[in-house]
């Protein structure tokens, strides 16, 4: 499609008759033809241009680093982990080095949908002298998994944006300062954590504040130097270990060597023309938006879909079975469950059609409420130990298989409402089949605002406290770009950016 080549080199100085032009090549032995010095290279922003993808994420800066990193030439699995790595920085209290996620990916070329499950991993028992026991780390090797499954940049390369944030300081966003207020007392009495989070006076970091982590600056360069399997059997894994233990976390080495993630097939349910891929368990907020999806399209209102969601995973956790058996099954009306633990999400898709849909964890705000001394790292709650219960971690994306294109993405957060948060904006993105008119795609025609059809209010339906984030193509990628649009909840304090500059 017209600019939406990535930028090229060009030539150094004007075209020459062709005898001085062999005459050149015979005395010199070197091309007619060098390099710009000052073309854009393959890794920078602006490298890519017309037509990127989008990008949408709860943190704000989460989701410019993933449309930076497709600006620089990354795939949709790049701009994820670049993304899922900003968020270890930004919004730590949900997404930090010692947590973890679920995510899907959509690779047209292999025409299918696959899991990278990394939840928080769980201990065997209450490790001795472990007043806060921590879940073992996931995060950095989800995101590396994810980065095999689909990535095309190095590894290391987006890795840097983070080290640098962290390092040098980045603005605290809303969402983070809400975080902070809601559980400033705990967590601020750890000294590590108030180090990092507590502002003159020793008041929680205000919005618009700035937040600096050295530590954890240290920590990510050790990821992009030494590789990611430092932190779980090598030197960064020795320290975290000891680094827990004053903490109250409890972490071993051995525990941490063996936490891998999985690669997972999702839950497939069918809408239209389009196969509809949910999260399996163990990230059973999938299989609770997948329960909510299939109640809202038998006619159900939002709130009933999301208590027959929760209802199914409800049975899930308690008794095991098929998670597709249960998606249509009987069980138990949900009494409500005690408070669930909080998420955040980010859905990405780039201008071929891969696309990425992550929810990530620490089973509490802020994990275990402690940062573990000289690492920078906030350690996860680990689950199933005292009141601890895993996240609803609840992600889709829907998917044309025989055209090898995607159709839409979508993820929730928002404890219990995250499932219906992500299936309700899924059925919404599902249903609306107009195409937008052109709003950035480089040579396009502009439409009279009053003429152009507006992306809808995927969020409006969803139930407190759920929030979603979204990308849809209802003309489908590859395909029509002009049709992509991207929406984050409005209520909520994300970003939505790139494929309709909204």
């Amino acid at each position: 499609m017209a600019g939406s080549l990535p930028r090229t080199a060009t030539a150094s100085h004007p075209a020459r008759p062709a005898l001085a032009l062999l005459a050149g090549l015979a005395l010199s032995g070197c091309s007619a033809f060098a390099p710009d010095p000052n073309a854009i290279q393959p890794g920078q922003p602006g490298f890519v241009r017309g037509f990127l993808g989008g990008a949408v994420a709860d943190d704000p800066r989460a989701a410019l680093v993933a449309r930076n990193t497709l600006s620089a030439g990354g795939s949709a699995a790049d701009a994820a982990v670049a993304a899922g790595l900003m968020l270890t920085v930004t919004q730590p209290s949900r997404a930090a080095l010692g947590g973890g996620g679920a995510c899907l990916l959509f690779a047209p070329r292999r025409a299918e949908a696959e899991a990278i499950l990394f939840l928080p991993g769980a201990r065997d028992a209450t490790p001795p002298g472990a007043d806060r026991p921590a879940a073992v780390p996931m995060m950095a090797r989800g995101l590396f998994a994810l980065h095999a499954r689909g990535g095309s940049r190095p590894f290391e390369e987006l890795i840097a944006p983070a080290e640098q944030a962290a390092r040098f300081g980045v603005e605290v966003s809303r969402g983070l300062a809400a975080d902070l207020a809601a559980v400033a007392g705990p967590l601020l009495a750890d000294p590590a954590a108030a180090a990092i989070f507590a502002g003159p006076g020793g008041q929680p970091l205000a919005a618009g504040a700035t937040i600096v982590q050295p530590d954890l600056g240290t920590t990510l360069a050790a990821l992009r130097t030494a590789g990611v399997g430092d932190l779980h059997q090598g030197a960064l894994a020795r320290r975290v270990a000891e680094a827990s233990i004053p903490a109250g976390g409890g972490l071993t080495v051995a525990e941490m060597r063996a936490a891998v993630p999985s690669i997972a097939a999702p839950l497939i349910l069918r809408s239209g023309n389009e196969s509809v891929a949910f999260l399996p368990p163990p990230a059973d907020g999938g299989l609770a938006a997948a329960a909510a999806f299939t109640a809202l399209g038998a006619g159900a209102t939002p709130d009933a879909a999301s208590l027959r969601g929760v209802a199914v995973t409800r049975a899930w956790r308690e008794r095991g079975g098929d998670p597709m058996a249960l998606v249509t099954a009987e069980v138990p009306a949900d009494q409500g469950w005690p408070v669930l633990p909080a998420s955040t999400s980010l859905v990405v898709v780039d201008r071929d059609g891969m696309a990425v849909s992550c929810a990530f964890t620490m089973n509490n705000l802020f994990g275990t409420g402690r940062v573990a001394p000289t690492t920078g790292m906030l350690l996860a709650a680990a689950p199933n130990i005292g009141q601890v219960r895993p996240a609803l971690l609840s992600a889709a994306i829907a998917f044309n298989a025989p055209l090898r294109s995607f159709r839409a993405a979508t993820a929730g957060s928002g404890q219990h409402a995250a499932p219906i948060a992500t299936a309700q904006s899924m059925a919404a993105a599902l249903r609306f089949s107009l195409p937008l008119a052109p709003r950035f795609v480089p040579g396009a025609v502009p439409t009279p605002a009053a003429a152009q059809p507006q992306a809808p209010d995927l969020f409006a339906a969803v139930p407190n406290p759920g929030r979603g984030n979204a990308l849809a193509c209802p003309r489908y990628l590859p395909g029509d770009p002009t049709s992509c649009f991207s929406e984050t909840d409005p209520r909520g304090t994300g970003l939505a950016i790139g494929a309709v500059d909204r």
